[in-house]
This record gives structure tokens, sequence and C-alpha cells, in this order.
């Protein structure tokens, strides 16, 4: 069975991809910080008759991806990932700590980058695979007091927009995905959204994602149909 790696599938968007991506009959492993979330996924997969495994995995950490990724690929055939993992702090530039520019930027494109060149050279010997980059509106557009977090996404964009242009004549498929705020507790403590139900739900969002994975580039605005 051909393996789909998903980073983040501990809650939000990351688990509804993981649950799709199940339902195509792809073994989904379950990647991020919190054990416990990515088990609940898991069994949620296995209940409605899929396959998934976990692994506690740090994105910021390359020594970390390679070791467990190598491991991985020894018992599994790793077609894809999907990076989904990141982090945002919101509010005037002039207020973001060094800390919270840090956490983003490593999370969000360092975090990606050392993943996809973990992954990518196991496509590229199988000759085909998925690359899917979860990017945001943000990586579209500036938006106020997302200066940092605008940055981050910006740079993830670049980067996908690089490497469909590298691989544009392989069988690799690069995508990349952005979408608007959804409803989920990522908002949770910040005052950057007062009301996240406006919001489309992760699973709404990953719906229209598996709708349109032809695409090369899908933009789901926040805004509820």
């Amino acid at each position: 069975m051909k393996t789909i790696i998903i980073t983040g599938a501990g809650s939000g968007l990351g688990k509804e991809l993981a649950l799709l991506f199940s339902q195509q009959r792809y073994h989904v492993l379950l990647t991020g910080r919190s054990i416990d979330k990515l088990l609940t996924v898991k069994r949620e997969i296995e209940d409605t008759g899929g396959m998934a495994d976990f692994v506690q995995l740090d994105v910021q950490k390359e020594s970390d991806i390679v070791k467990k990724i190598e491991e991985i690929n020894k018992t599994h055939t790793i077609v894809g990932v999907v990076n989904n993992a990141g982090v945002g702090h919101f509010g005037p530039f002039v207020h973001i700590t060094e800390k919270e520019i840090i956490e983003m930027l490593h999370t969000n494109v360092l975090g990606t980058i050392l993943m996809t060149k973990t992954v990518l050279p196991l496509l590229e010997k199988q000759g085909e695979g998925l690359l899917m980059n979860i990017i945001s509106t943000a990586g579209l557009r500036g938006k106020v007091n997302e200066a940092v977090y605008a940055a981050s996404k910006f740079a993830v964009r670049g980067f996908t927009e690089s490497l469909q242009k590298e691989y544009a004549n392989s069988s690799i498929k690069i995508k990349a995905v952005y979408m608007g705020g959804m409803d989920t507790p990522f908002w949770e403590g910040s005052s950057h959204v007062a009301d996240s139900s406006r919001f489309r739900s992760p699973k709404e969002v990953a719906e229209i994602i598996m709708e349109q994975i032809e695409h090369d580039s899908i933009i789901i605005e926040s805004k509820k149909s």
C-alpha cells in the first residue's frame, strides 16, 4: 500500500486531509508533536476501515526528519507528503517577539523545506509522487497584523512555485494550497479573529482540496459558501 505523510496531522486541516486520503486507500503516516492527538486520528481512520500509523516528529530538526523518514522508508513505499504543519502569531509588527518570529520562520518555512528535501529524493527514485504545500492566502497578499506570518507564507509560496517549474516535466505533482482562516482552535487565545465561526470548517476545506487536487494551485477563501 502506498504511504502519504501528513505533517501537523493531529488536528484541523491535517486531520481532515488524513481522513480523506485514507478513504482513497492510502496508508497515511501521521506526524506531529502530540502523540495523544495523533493516536486519536489513527484510531478514527482505522474505525472507518483505513490504515494509518503515526510518528512524533519535529519538522524544525533535520536530523529528526531524516532519521525517521529513513526508518519509514524501509517498510513503506512513500509516494507523497503534505506539508501542513504551521504556526502563527499575530498583532502589530513591533509587538511580535523574537521567539515568535523564529518559531514561525522555523516551522512554516524551514520545516516545509526540510521535509521536502528529505522526501523528494524518494519520489525522484520512484519517478512519481505528490508534494502538497499548505500555504495560506497570507502567501498571496499582505494582511494587517500578519507581517511576519505573511513573510513566512510568501517564502513557502516562492519555494513551491520554484519547485513546480523545476519538476514541470516530471511525474512528481507539486501543489500549492492557499486557504483563508478556518474555524479551528488555531485562533484560541488570539484577539486577531473575533469570531472564527464565520470561517469554513477544516472538513469543508479538505473536501475542496481533494475536489481540486488536479490543479497546481488551489485557492480557498475563508468565508463560508
